[in-house]
């Protein structure tokens, strides 16, 4: 039996990179000869982002990288605009919100791809997605659960104006349900294990949104003073994410000790993500076939129609290569 930590199979490919571009050498360089400094990454509770969190618990993360948590995705965008961080953990379609906005970001890895930890949450006398018509549904209309949204209706076959639409935040999300204010919600996880605790039930979820939510490390271009230490963070996610494969019971008392569920609870919430190893890593990243690529440029053109995005991505700079372990030489 496959575990749960274990990544989605990949074509069997051996990406040759025998050196860095001539810029990704520069920045390398800059770095060596550059006074020590702090990486500092803003990252908000989500199950993909676990690698992290346990590296930390685990004390792995030299004293010059930071972890700085926040509790929304808008913090950690925040962070990135002021300067306060110098990378953040985010899905890609607001990676490409942000590029929009003129934040310089690359993706230098891929954390995880949502396969059912991002769902619709109903009550339970709705059991068809017909049944959604003129429900009210709670989501953040300015993220991701607008994307999901556009989703949810293309599977019901509803337009907009057949349901109620409730701009909810996921932080206002369960005490607007609690007091009976929505029917639906558009939610993700640690906050899909307690609408499921109230009795709420799945009825749509990102499985049947393949390759669409993917969450990646967002690093501005513009700190290439960082190359060093992000390589070291991105070489310790892996090493996380190994012991999660081979401690596995160990892993899961800490995430639900840290989320506060059990760890059954931890174990559903980990099966709703696919976390990509190395190898894997290399096939979203690796040049003009990235994987990640091609689904940004699905993703753009989608968000754009559907009025998320200004402009299409141009993809300039998507991609930061010489990141991933046996790329920096």
């Amino acid at each position: 039996m496959t575990s749960m930590f274990e990544s989605a199979t990949v074509h069997t490919r051996r990406y040759a990179q025998l050196a860095l571009s001539a810029v990704a050498v520069g920045l390398l360089l800059l770095a060596a000869c550059s006074p020590q400094k702090t990486l500092t990454v803003a990252l908000h509770p989500w199950v993909g982002y676990e690698g992290l969190y346990l590296a930390r618990d685990l004390k792995w993360l030299p004293d010059t990288i930071q972890l700085r948590d926040v509790q929304t995705l808008d913090e950690s965008i925040a962070a990135l605009r002021s300067g306060e961080a110098d990378a953040a953990c985010m899905t890609l379609d607001e990676m490409l919100r942000a590029r929009a906005d003129g934040i310089p970001l690359s993706a230098a890895l891929v954390f995880d791809v949502s396969a059912g930890a991002d769902a619709v949450l109903v009550r339970p006398q709705i059991r068809r997605l017909s049944d959604l018509a003129r429900k009210r549904i709670g989501y953040d209309r300015n993220a991701l659960g607008a994307l999901v949204f556009e989703k949810l209706l293309e599977a019901a076959k509803l337009s907009a104006s057949d349901v109620i639409q409730v701009d909810l935040p996921p932080a206002r999300q369960l005490e607007a349900w609690k007091r009976g204010e929505v029917d639906a919600v558009i939610t993700y996880e640690p906050m899909v294990t307690e609408f499921l605790r109230e009795g709420a039930h799945s009825l749509f979820d990102s499985r049947q949104m393949p390759d669409t939510i993917i969450d990646v490390l967002a690093v501005r271009r513009d700190r290439p003073e960082m190359v060093a230490l992000l390589r070291t963070l991105v070489a310790t996610h892996f090493r996380a994410l190994e012991h999660m494969h081979i401690s596995e019971q160990d892993a899961l008392f800490r995430i639900s000790a840290r989320e506060g569920v059990s760890v059954p609870e931890a174990r559903r919430m980990l099966a709703g993500v696919t976390l990509p190893s190395l190898a894997a890593n290399r096939a979203y990243l690796g040049g003009d076939e990235a994987r990640l690529l091609h689904a940004a440029k699905t993703l753009s053109a989608l968000m754009f129609k559907r009025g998320l995005l200004p402009r299409q991505d141009d993809m300039n700079e998507l991609l930061m290569p010489g990141i991933l372990p046996g790329e920096g030489g």
